[in-house]
């Protein structure tokens, strides 16, 4: 049987099919061709299956240079060779095995498809997972929304200290994912930089964090639970820290020579002899002052306890509230912020006092005081708490009652029977204790 020719291809079509053929493998198989009336050029192979019929299966189209869903003869014959081949191997149902391969084909298109379908959805579906997850930084919002916001400055002193020193290595930390050891590297840091107490503070403040998230079904178990407070920068001490009598004399004129502000020095002196919390009087606000009667009400909201405190102001109180006023002028409050929009942070005055308590082997701190050792004294470094404890210990030492200093520091009485049936006030008590206190006090910031 001769080969198919091109020419033979590309000859007219005549009024019915015309049919050619050639041997792809003798006994296996042919290829035909076929021209239609209209034009159509045609290619099958021809076989014998397994049930002695002849088939004639179509598998393309003919073009001479094989242009886009077409076949070259070459093209075809090849073809036609590789079905023989098929036919030659055992396959005599060849029609049926293509179409059995075609349909596996497809299936393991569709199943890829469904594969790659599923591992997308898988993806997105972790992703949004993931993006769904809530972090320390939003534990922090929800709870600095809901429980800082209720604190007397708002939360503003716990917010600056966890942007400072724990949103940077656990904010973006999904909560799942806090361990112990994440919560024991912010306090390490903070060890590292000699600050226990605060260490302890923060690991106080993110217990109270994690907890609120248990609560609020945010989080499964609280990190902090398995850690000791106790370990985070050994056992806390009581400060029993006193300035003896020398050492206000001394204080006196050292506080003159300190670089202070004004009103920071009188801080001191009203601190002593009023025996208040330097947040007490940062929080200050004149419409609570009475200098012509000398009082002064602490407000429930700026009292550690949550109540109301009247302090009856000495003559030298009166004299030192005097001072700041003529400094703050008209502002609302005593100790007005740089904008006047409010107090200043109830650390000014500490951080001012601390700044120029430092030994000289300690140097000078970039940005602050340069009388690093000017309020240094023999019996240490003191704050403005340990005034409030000094002013206590000398209304004592003056002869004042120790219950009537308790009523002065606006202590609760922890003994539940005092507290509900000895109701006296103390009020004229406690006048004296504050006046015999400013006198002594006056004495000796005046005695060189």
């Amino acid at each position: 049987m001769a080969k198919i020719t091109d020419r033979q291809m590309t000859g007219k079509p005549g009024r019915s099919d015309k049919w050619l053929s050639e041997v792809a493998i003798w006994g296996h198989g042919s290829l035909v061709a076929r021209i239609t009336p209209s034009g159509e050029r045609l290619f099958y192979f021809r076989y014998t299956n397994s049930r002695g019929e002849r088939v004639t299966l179509p598998f393309g189209t003919y073009s001479r240079d094989g242009s886009e869903g077409t076949m070259t003869l070459a093209e075809a014959g090849q073809r036609a060779k590789e079905l023989a081949g098929l036919h030659k191997s055992g396959i005599k149902d060849i029609k049926e095995h293509l179409e059995a391969v075609d349909a596996a084909r497809i299936a393991a298109r569709d199943a890829e498809l469904a594969r790659a379908a599923a591992e997308k959805a898988a993806l997105e579906e972790a992703s949004a997972r993931l993006a769904a997850r809530k972090t320390v930084q939003d534990l922090f919002d929800h709870w600095a929304k809901i429980d800082l916001i209720n604190r007397k400055d708002g939360g503003d002193e716990v917010r600056r200290m966890f942007k400072k020193d724990v949103l940077p290595f656990l904010g973006e930390l999904p909560l799942d994912e806090v361990k112990k050891g994440h919560i024991t590297e912010v306090t390490d840091t903070l060890l590292a930089r000699g600050v226990n107490r605060m260490a302890k503070m923060i690991f106080s403040l993110m217990r109270q964090m994690f907890r609120f998230g248990v609560d609020r079904d945010m989080i499964d178990h609280d990190p902090t639970a398995s850690i000791r407070k106790a370990k985070i920068g050994g056992k806390d001490t009581e400060r029993d820290r006193v300035l003896n009598e020398d050492e206000i004399r001394t204080l006196a004129k050292l506080a003159t020579e300190a670089g202070l502000l004004p009103s920071t020095e009188a801080a001191i002196w009203i601190a002593l002899s009023t025996c208040c919390r330097i947040g007490e009087l940062m929080n200050a606000r004149w419409k609570n002052i009475d200098l012509k009667t000398g009082t002064w009400l602490i407000p429930a909201e700026d009292s550690k306890n949550g109540k109301a405190h009247t302090v009856m102001l000495s003559k030298f109180a009166t004299a030192q509230f005097e001072l700041v006023k003529s400094l703050s002028g008209d502002c609302e409050w005593c100790y007005p912020n740089s904008k006047t929009t409010g107090p200043v942070c109830s650390k000014t005055v500490t951080k001012q006092l601390g700044d120029r308590q430092r030994t000289s082997d300690r140097g000078i701190m970039s940005n602050r005081s340069a009388k690093a050792q000017a309020l240094l004294l023999p019996g240490g470094k003191w704050t403005p708490h340990d005034l409030r404890r000094t002013g206590a210990t000398l209304m004592t030492a003056l002869g004042v009652l120790p219950e009537v200093a308790e009523r002065c520091l606006n202590h609760t009485e922890e003994n539940k029977v005092k507290r509900t049936y000895q109701r006296h006030n103390y009020s004229k008590e406690m006048a004296h204790a504050w006046e015999v206190l400013g006198d002594k006090i006056s004495d000796l910031k005046h005695i060189n």
